[in-house]
C-alpha cells in the first residue's frame, strides 16, 4: 500500500484524549451550575418577597387596612399567578404586613 504524505488528521488516541478532558471539565462544573442554582433561586424569592411588602403597604396606605394575599389578588395589586415565589413557596402576610414565605410540601 502507498503512504500518502503530507496528510493532516486526528489519530484515535488524540480525540480520546480531547473527550477525557472535555468531560473532566465538565464533571467538575455541573456541581457549581447546580449550586448557584439554589442561591439564584432564594435570592429570586427575597426580592419578590420585598415586592410584595411594597403592594402590602400601598393598599394599606390605600384601604387602611392590612390585607391578605387574596385581598392583594382582587383589589389588582397582584396577579392571581403572582402569589407564590419563583422557586415555589406560598406567601403570607402576618398581622404587622410583613410577607413571609413559606414552604410548599408538593
Amino acid at each position: 500500500m502507498k503512504k500518502f504524505r503530507n496528510q493532516f488528521g486526528f489519530t484515535l488516541i488524540e480525540m480520546m484524549v480531547v473527550l477525557l478532558i472535555i468531560s473532566v471539565l465538565i464533571l467538575i462544573a455541573i456541581p457549581n451550575v447546580t449550586k448557584h442554582s439554589a442561591t439564584i433561586d432564594q435570592k429570586g424569592c427575597q426580592a419578590y418577597v420585598k415586592m410584595v411588602q411594597g403592594q402590602v403597604e400601598a393598599y394599606r396606605m390605600e384601604l387602611n387596612g392590612v390585607p391578605t394575599v387574596q385581598n392583594l389578588v382582587d383589589t389588582e395589586y397582584l396577579n392571581a399567578d403572582q402569589i407564590t415565589c419563583p422557586d415555589g413557596s406560598a406567601l403570607s402576610i402576618d398581622s404587622s404586613g410583613v410577607v413571609s414565605s413559606i414552604t410548599v410540601i408538593e
